[in-house]
């Protein structure tokens, strides 16, 4: 009698795993059609423009944001180092700084917070980094307010507005081609380079990751340097758009950035997640958020809706670890003839 093939496994979960992988995309496809057949302004160059010039900010966070969540950490300042990098860049044009100084500053700045709180977290042997982005996100906004007094420092530099305020078409804002740069140096970090192989190592097997002399302290500071860093490109973006730098922007800019990673399929047990991914959930925030306002409903209920969104994309995650173990226990029935 012959065995069945242990290679082949059931063609069914197969098929199934293959689906439920691909969930995000598929989600946010059905997403795209729902909403275009719900109201025809959807659809529309201007419509368009605005949502991807929306999902800009988010988009840059989740980015950074992917990276921590991958190494099994959560990065809470990242909304408060966006306020306080537009403070200061908003100061330093104030006091004559050009528009290359002001970027390179409000860079600086980001960079500089992550650096703590990767340095605070490793070096202080602190139980979580939640801890460490808590008190940072306290700080930080304290600090920009202090810095400004509370209010909006107006004016930035002419190349500023340009990344974040103008568009190449209708429907093409400048800011979602720093989007598609952030995007490509992500994937370039996380699949080209062995550093990016290490943050999944070190995110989904820390023993192996050991075991294997992965320098794991300066892997997770490196994370938390890159997602401070987005944190300050974010900062370009929205001092551009506004043309002022805002001690209250970013106010839970943190959590949509958590739930663009979460949506897009990785999981704070760490060791996955894709940069593309990532993009497709804060696209789906930005086009729920978007639909809700041509419907004209209440600011208020958007909150409702995204919690709602996160459960439904947390127990997805959890169907596929469940798909996953029974492909592998199939598979492994199979073998054994």
């Amino acid at each position: 009698m012959l065995k069945e093939n242990p290679q082949k496994g059931d063609p069914w979960l197969d098929v199934s795993l293959r689906v439920v992988r691909a969930g995000p995309a598929l989600i946010l496809l059905l997403l795209i059609i729902g909403v275009s057949i719900w109201s025809p302004l959807f659809l529309t160059g201007r419509n368009i423009g605005n949502v991807l010039s929306q999902s800009a900010v988010i988009s840059v966070l989740a980015l950074g944001q992917l990276l921590v969540i991958i190494t099994r950490g959560i990065d809470l300042s990242v909304g408060a180092t966006l306020a306080l990098s537009t403070v200061v860049g908003a100061q330093l044009f104030q006091a004559g700084g050009g528009g290359l100084s002001v970027i390179i500053v409000m860079l600086a700045v980001g960079a500089g917070v992550g650096f703590l709180n990767g340095f605070i977290y490793v070096v202080g042997r602190v139980p979580h980094p939640f801890i460490v982005t808590l008190a940072s996100l306290s700080i930080v906004r304290g600090l920009a307010l202090w810095f400004s007094d509370g209010r909006p420092i107006q004016g930035m530099p002419d190349f500023v507005t340009t990344l974040g305020g103008d568009s190449f078409t209708q429907w093409l804002p400048v800011s979602a081609v720093v989007v598609a740069g952030a995007f490509g140096l992500t994937v370039l970090l996380t699949r080209r380079m062995v550093w990016g192989r290490w943050i999944y190592a070190v995110g989904g097997n820390p023993d192996a990751a050991h075991r294997a002399a992965i320098n794991r302290s300066a892997v997770l500071v490196s994370v938390y340097t890159i997602s401070g860093l987005a944190a300050g490109v974010a900062a370009v973006l929205t001092a551009g758009r506004t043309n002022a730098g805002l001690p209250t922007a970013g106010n839970l800019a943190e959590l949509d950035a958590i739930a663009a990673v979460i949506i897009g399929g990785a999981s704070f047990l760490g060791g996955r997640g894709t940069a593309l991914n990532a993009l497709i959930g804060a696209l789906m925030i930005a086009i729920i958020r978007n639909a809700m306002n041509l419907a004209n409903l209440d600011s208020f209920f958007q909150f409702i809706v995204l919690g709602a969104v996160i459960l439904v994309a947390v127990e997805v995650d959890v169907f596929r670890g469940w798909l996953e173990r029974r492909l592998q226990l199939r598979q492994a029935a199979l073998a054994d003839g």
